[in-house]
């Protein structure tokens, strides 16, 4: 049922092709081409009941059809097979999905540049390993992920356009006798170009597994961002409250505020994972051309679809309503050690080799923690300790505030390069 409107207008522009080249009387055609309409009609009101003993989608159409109309509808199926009709509804589809999705990830892309927009001086460690690392800006860790939303859509479009070929004309396997004229469906369709080679175009599922990896690749980007969305609601953390929208209490618990809609996104995941290797699995030993095998390339791919598309209908307010919290994430800095890099690199512009500035910064943070302070605590005079070539200027790095505005090289996370980022990011919203 799901490829009904994708079926009946291929079957409307096949129609009008046969009553073009004369293949069938045109007052057929054209009687074809109405009973179709009226159906998509029906079908779009709720008045269509499907029937399984009809085998598929096609032949319910068909059956639909003649009743609607009577022997004409028997001539529809001249010059095509089920093979390279269901090529063709299953490309019309996700063309269209595509498009659905790609909207989507554009609506969550402006909102991480508004909520980023909103954070250009809220400064949050960075991590790696899960550990404190360098401080950097919550716009620009907020960015990270439009970027890779934004590969994320260019795979789509790669996947998009490779799906953009007509199959139908293909027959069974061989092709078709009958004079047809494949450029005048491709046109009425919509499609950039037609198949060449009949048997690759009814057993060719390429186009599945790549939206299928598309897929799973943003799923992926969004399972990243929940995990750190779980643990950063956290006491633990306390950087964002999300809203009760995207939240869920404890059945037994009342203090209890769970990210129900992050750890969803993070589990179902795996749906779409599974989805990729199923269509592989099937595709991997079937010989040239269609196998029945290949009717298992639904519903992984409806699946799929529906999960990153539900799974982005909720990072859209999810973010848009999350409550981040900068003085949190501020004093999460405090004795974290996240400058010591920034000491060390000023060493190295005195001409001390980066290692040995390595070591000694690293003997220094020791010393820090054996007396319990971080090196925000520390005087002149103990940087002067370890290195007596040390200033004041030295000093002023150990602040996280400093250390993130003297990273303003493109890509940075300074202010000021984390500005222009955002007029980039902004830049390619404008033409999406």
């Amino acid at each position: 049922s799901r490829l009904f409107e994708q079926d009946i207008r291929g079957s409307i522009a096949h129609a009008k092709m046969l009553g073009k080249c004369g293949i069938i009387p045109q007052a057929d055609s054209e009687k074809i081409v109405k009973g179709l309409q009226e159906l998509l009609s029906d079908y779009r009101q709720g008045l269509v009941t499907f029937d399984p003993s009809a085998e598929d989608v096609h032949m319910n159409v068909e059956k639909l059809l003649s009743a609607k109309i009577g022997e004409p509808a028997g001539r529809l199926h001249t010059a095509r097979s089920r093979n390279d009709q269901v090529a063709t509804d299953i490309r019309l589809w996700m063309k269209d999905e595509i498009d659905a999705i790609t909207r989507l990830m554009t609506e969550f892309q402006q909102v991480l540049v508004d909520t980023a927009s909103e954070h250009l001086d809220t400064l949050m460690p960075g991590y790696t390993h899960l550990q404190h690392a360098q401080p950097v800006l919550l716009a620009h860790h907020l960015l990270a992920y439009f970027w890779m939303i934004e590969r994320d859509k260019g795979r789509f479009m790669d996947c998009k356009r490779r799906a953009d070929v007509l199959p139908l004309g293909s027959g069974a396997l061989a092709g078709t006798g009958f004079p047809i004229d494949r450029e005048f469906v491709a046109q009425e369709l919509g499609f950039a170009r037609i198949s060449e080679n009949s048997l690759d175009a009814v057993s060719d599922r390429d186009f599945i597994s790549e939206f299928l990896a598309a897929a799973a690749i943003s799923m992926t980007h969004l399972s990243r961002f929940a995990e750190e969305l779980v643990l950063w609601s956290s006491p633990e953390f306390g950087f964002v409250e999300l809203d009760d929208s995207v939240t869920t209490g404890s059945s037994i618990m009342p203090q209890k505020k769970n990210p129900d809609a992050a750890e969803l996104t993070r589990g179902k995941t795996g749906r779409v994972f599974g989805g990729l290797m199923t269509i592989l699995t099937v595709q991997k030993g079937l010989p040239l051309s269609y196998n029945r095998d290949l009717q298992e390339d639904k519903e992984p791919l409806f699946d799929a679809a529906d999960t990153l598309r539900g799974a982005l209908s909720v990072f859209i307010p999810m973010i848009a309503t999350a409550q981040f919290k900068p003085d949190r994430m501020r004093r999460s800095l405090h004795g974290d050690f996240s400058t010591a890099t920034d000491l060390a690199d000023y060493l190295v512009r005195t001409g001390m080799p980066f290692r040995k500035a390595h070591e000694v910064v690293g003997k220094l943070v020791a010393e820090c923690i054996a007396s319990s302070r971080g090196l925000e605590d520390l005087t002149l005079d103990d940087l002067k300790s370890i290195a007596p070539e040390l200033t004041e200027d030295a000093l002023m790095l150990l602040q996280p505030e400093n250390s993130a505005a003297s990273r303003s090289i493109p890509g940075g996370t300074a202010r000021s390069a984390v500005e222009k980022q955002l007029q980039a990011a902004k830049s390619l919203l404008s033409v999406s």
